[in-house]
């Protein structure tokens, strides 16, 4: 896949001899890449230590002691819903970032893998958010608990959660709003639904927080995720839009600042094109190496 930062930084990688025009240059294109100043700082620090003492004879060698840096911020999301239980999975993120459409995508994966998914429309606030997820559901050939626009999505949970656990569901996977008139009517929503569910007989292992990040937006992703994390602790990522304009810099800052897992990462725009996250991959291609 084709991908302008990867491109760039691999190039750099491939054709340059070892010297300070070649770490100015790498320093730069990490920030390009939104890893953020003190991260690239960190990255570049220990390179230019590497080469100095002849650990890093190559750029090959460098790549690897860059891997083993950013490694220790990007982890995988280990965990299965436990059949004949019922999880919660409560989806976060602003608008826009693809939300309802991964909610979509990560039905179809567990469904696939045999288990009974249900969604809950809990954006209540955005008439086409329901709507949209209602056509998922449509078209996935699962059930779907929605109410009016405006109704309170506290209600839409309580009930969700009620119609699974008396048909037998094993999934529920909750929309949220991405955005009210202000900040603190949303942490506040989100708040309300979080002791709606931990009320309501889930276990709390088997409830967990997503959220939503664009691949594309860079900064904004960590930001984005400071603000859901302060309403509600979450407890790891789904990368959205991984596709030739993202450069994926931003995972590793919110690895970096927050310790939250990688679920999962949308590649495509077909149900299917969804997967859980390969760190190793993703590494891989974050600093150029080819296998």
């Amino acid at each position: 896949m084709f991908n302008k930062f990867k491109e760039k930084l691999k190039s750099l990688f491939t054709s340059r001899k070892i010297d300070e025009a070649f770490f100015e240059e790498l320093e730069d294109t990490l920030i390009e890449g939104d890893l953020g100043a003190r991260l690239t700082d960190e990255v570049i620090e220990t390179l230019r230590k590497a080469a100095k003492e002849e650990r890093a004879k190559s750029v090959e060698d460098l790549q690897r002691i860059m891997k083993d840096i950013l490694s220790c911020y990007v982890n995988p999301f280990e965990f299965e819903p436990k059949k004949g239980e019922l999880t919660v999975f409560l989806i976060l993120g602003v608008n826009g970032v693809g939300k309802t459409t991964s909610i979509a995508k990560i039905a179809q994966y567990y469904k696939d893998r045999g288990y009974k998914v249900m969604l809950a429309a809990a954006d209540t606030f955005r008439a086409a958010a329901v709507d949209q997820l209602d056509i998922h559901a449509e078209r996935l050939g699962i059930r779907i608990v929605k109410q009016k626009t405006g109704s309170d999505p506290g209600a839409v949970v309580y009930d969700a959660i009620t119609s699974a656990q008396s048909q037998g569901e094993e999934i529920i996977l909750v929309d949220t709003a991405g955005r009210m008139h202000n900040k603190e009517n949303l942490m506040r929503e989100l708040q309300k639904i979080n002791k709606i569910i931990a009320n309501r007989g889930v276990k709390e292992e088997n409830y967990k927080k997503f959220i939503v990040i664009d691949s594309t937006t860079g900064q904004n992703g960590l930001s984005q995720t400071l603000l859901f994390n302060e309403a509600v602790k979450v407890d790891g990522v789904i990368l959205s839009k991984y596709d030739s304009l993202s450069k994926g810099g931003a995972l590793v800052q919110i690895g970096q600042q927050l310790s939250l897992p990688v679920a999962f990462v949308g590649t495509g725009e077909s149900y299917k094109d969804i997967h859980k996250f390969d760190k190793d991959e993703f590494l891989d291609s974050l600093v150029g190496i080819d296998k």
